[in-house]
């Protein structure tokens, strides 16, 4: 498994909360353990006490995103840094049952579940997915979502650095809101011209008489 793909830990964990919108899923033990995906052995782990632990791993994970996306590649760096410290992780070699077309072992780097605490073990492989994502593609690959009100993160792999949205959806969505805005004020323009146009006329006409 690709180091890397760790990093999608982090973005799962952060848009369980959407703050504009007042909406929150990380609300009972069952959505904690929904976070792990397939990792079904970690997410027994969790606890109804995870709940209250995950949000605030959440909020920190946040912080290192909004950092990134406000341009401030330092703090984002130190906020990262912070929670790299307090959950460390343990790289294994694995193998699992993957084999190579002459049925050799496919080894790569594997990040441990910490074995103890769910929060810990999550947080762990989220901050440590994120470093490697940061550090392979940059600090300006770490995004909000700009189709206010979502600033769901997202994470950006296009090979121009272009994207803006956390999903599809929210981007059709702020190019018909743009698309909208201009007719607006198309139409707006096209009023006060004729508004003048008329204006003009009548000082016109009313110094012929």
């Amino acid at each position: 498994m690709e180091l890397a793909y760790y990093s999608d830990y982090a973005v799962r964990l952060v848009n369980t909360e959407e703050p504009a919108r007042g909406k929150d899923v990380l609300t009972s033990v069952e959505a904690v353990r929904d976070l792990f995906g397939t990792n079904k052995e970690a997410a027994r782990r969790a606890t109804d006490a995870d709940v209250t632990r995950f949000r605030s791993v959440r909020a920190r994970l946040r912080a290192v995103f909004e950092a990134a996306d406000g341009g401030d590649e330092t703090l984002s760096v130190n906020l990262l840094n912070s929670l790299l410290l307090e959950f460390p992780v343990s790289p294994q070699i694995s193998g699992h049952n993957f084999r190579d077309e002459d049925g050799r072992p496919l080894w790569h780097m594997h990040l441990a579940d910490h074995p103890s605490n769910a929060t810990a073990g999550y947080a762990a492989i989220a901050a440590m997915g994120l470093a490697f994502h940061l550090t392979e593609y940059g600090v300006d690959r770490l995004g909000l979502c700009e189709a206010p009100p979502c600033r769901n993160a997202y994470l950006d792999t296009s090979t121009n650095r272009s994207r803006r949205y956390c999903s599809d959806r929210c981007a059709t969505r702020a190019n018909v809101a743009a698309y909208r805005a201009r007719k607006r004020l198309e139409a707006d323009r096209s009023d006060r011209t004729g508004l003048a146009a008329e204006s003009a006329q009548r000082a016109s006409a009313s110094g012929e008489r």
